[in-house]
């Protein structure tokens, strides 16, 4: 298991829009790559797609109380700022962890969540920064899209 926390080498990446990210998933899938963390291509696409699911139907799990104490204090930190890798989820949010999965599958479901996610009129709370608007929403997923997807480097 890689401790992801002190990899070196990741890509730096600055989205601004959900069609920079699947460019970029896209253009990963197509030439041969590195995984410098614990996750493929795929499973990494489907952690993201989880994520955007869980804003549109509520995520399925619990978070621990002062995760959700903290959490509305931290949100700006969060979706201002480069995402730090190597936390750990809780196991209440084994579900939100991916299992194996091909790039093509990760992919596929990751536009799905994304253009459902576009179509969605109301958005659920999040399950630890509460409330957010659909603009914090956005930033939130582009600033973990780029943390997960930085430890996948063209070879």
């Amino acid at each position: 298991m890689v401790e992801t926390a002190q990899v070196p080498r990741r890509r730096t990446l600055s989205f601004k829009s959900y069609d920079d990210i699947l460019a970029d998933v896209r253009a990963m899938n197509s030439q041969p790559t590195r995984h410098l963390g614990n996750w493929s291509l795929g499973q990494i696409c489907e952690h993201l797609a989880k994520a955007i699911e869980y804003e549109v139907d509520g995520a399925p799990f619990p978070v621990p109380w002062y995760l959700r104490a903290v959490g509305p204090w931290l949100k700006k930190r969060i979706i201002t700022r480069p995402m730090k890798p190597g936390f750990k989820l809780p196991k209440s949010a084994s579900e939100y962890l991916p299992v194996n999965t091909d790039a093509s599958e990760g992919i596929e479901r990751l536009e799905k969540a994304i253009a459902r996610y576009l179509q969605s009129p109301t958005l659920k709370p999040h399950v630890i920064f509460g409330p957010m608007t659909r603009e914090e929403c956005d930033q939130l997923n582009f600033r973990h899209s780029e943390m997960h997807l930085s430890f996948v480097v063209p070879q």
